[in-house]
């Protein structure tokens, strides 16, 4: 008797745990999020260049140019109107213009830290480097009203090269986006243009 009622409790055991091992988990799906920040109910997109402080060059040009790529390849269905910024009293004027922008970017590279150093090649040409942190800030506005609709920044510092220097204030030129410089933009055009990026999450 007492060998029977192990015996039943043994198999009322293995049919909990067979129960609870066959229960399946929950399959996990890659789902594509939507950009946080839609710009195509805007459609024409402002974009003006961006400006610089503490350095002279091309480098807010490149970055310019760069956030304008990268923002085209995320959303389908806008266009990037192209400005200076001595053009911003004509776009705001022209609010009540069917063909204008509603709403436009603008941004700021600021340059600081920078740490030279020099050195030779092994031909004895003079070479410049130097560490320099690079922060990238991007705002959308209201053509309308003047209203900051969306704001986003990023910080980098790294070593480059090349560097110049025009009446004591460094100069930069990214034209190469493989060079240093250029790899730095484009880190820092990545991190800011996140929100208008479709993304993959799990769930």
């Amino acid at each position: 008797m007492r060998v029977l009622r192990v015996a039943v409790c043994f198999f009322i055991i293995l049919a909990i745990f067979g129960c609870g091992g066959g229960a399946r988990r929950p399959v996990r799906q890659r789902v594509l999020l939507p950009p946080t920040l839609n710009l195509v109910p805007h459609r024409n997109i402002g974009l003006f260049e961006f400006s610089v402080e503490n350095a002279k060059g091309t480098l807010h040009e490149f970055a310019t140019h760069r956030f304008e790529e990268y923002v085209l390849a995320a959303q389908t269905g806008i266009e990037m109107r192209e400005f200076k910024s001595a053009d911003s009293t004509r776009v705001f004027a022209a609010t009540a213009d069917t063909n204008s922008c509603p709403v436009a970017f603008f941004g700021h590279l600021k340059i600081s830290n920078v740490k030279p150093h020099g050195g030779l090649t092994s031909g004895f040409a003079p070479v410049v480097r130097a560490t320099v942190t690079v922060e990238l800030s991007v705002w959308l506005v209201n053509t309308r009203t003047g209203g900051v609709m969306w704001r986003k920044s990023s910080a980098s510092t790294e070593e480059v090269g090349g560097l110049s220097f025009i009446g004591g204030t460094p100069s930069f030129s990214a034209r190469d986006p493989n060079d240093a410089y250029g790899r730095l933009i484009n880190a820092l055009v990545y991190n800011v243009t996140y929100d208008v990026r479709s993304t993959w999450v799990d769930q």
